[in-house]
């Protein structure tokens, strides 16, 4: 290889797709040179996971779960056991308005018109503490929905108040079944909602067990959508 072709090589910009859930987080880790990074988790298996490989890089990577108020309770013990398990640096991002308040106002809001619960219970809650992150780590797989088959491992996003972050999704290429056999590897407590037959688990009014062979996000929502729109709300670069 000659000089000029070598240093062209250490140039060359990094491909993210090449790597590894390990390597990638110790790229990403390089790359964000001391810039604050997150987790956003719903204590999922997939999040479960990324949260295991990137501790082992990060400890006190902040994690911020979602506390909408219609969660299951099984979700919030399991939330809290592991909290405590793994000393989370756990941050619970919430409503601006509590449930009490939230159903005065607008009563079932989640079944008449749920994109417009999940706006105010998720998605506004998620963009606030998105503010303070320049870079978003995620447990999302292209496996996972048609809503997510063209996801990248490295995104740019832009927030609609024109927050700019890169958002990471190290298992994008992994299957259902890679996640749990990396759980199963290392021990991951196994959320008990599964059991029952739950494949994606969001707020307990909103999520049904779904049919046998069926997309596994169609018990969300009583299979009207698949996204809550947390993943949806930035703009993609």
């Amino acid at each position: 290889m000659s000089l000029v072709e070598t240093v062209a090589n250490w140039l060359a910009p990094i491909d993210y797709e090449t790597l590894a859930p390990e390597a990638l987080i110790a790229q990403v880790l390089a790359d964000a040179d001391g810039a604050p990074i997150c987790l956003t988790s719903s204590f999922q298996t997939e999040d479960m996971v990324v949260l295991h490989l990137l501790r082992q890089q990060f400890p006190t990577v902040p994690v911020i779960f979602l506390e909408t108020g219609y969660h299951f309770p099984e979700l919030l013990a399991y939330r809290d056991r592991l909290t405590a398990e793994w000393n989370l640096n756990l941050i619970n991002a919430m409503p601006l308005l509590s449930l009490e308040e939230h159903e005065g106002q607008y009563g079932k809001l989640h079944i008449v018109q749920p994109t417009n619960c999940c706006q105010m219970r998720k998605v506004e809650p998620l963009m606030r503490s998105l503010e303070h992150y320049d870079w978003w780590f995620t447990g999302l797989r292209r496996e996972q929905s048609p809503t997510r088959a063209n996801l990248k491992k490295v995104e740019d996003h832009t927030t609609p108040t024109g927050k700019k972050m890169k958002k990471v999704s190290i298992l994008a290429d992994w299957t259902m079944a890679q996640v749990n056999a990396y759980a199963e590897e290392h021990q991951i407590p196994r959320l008990e909602l599964y059991d029952r037959g739950y494949t994606s688990i969001g707020c307990e009014p909103c999520t049904a067990i779904p049919a046998a062979g069926a997309d596994p996000r169609s018990g969300r929502w009583g299979g009207n959508k698949l996204e809550c729109g947390i993943h949806t709300f930035s703009h993609k670069s």
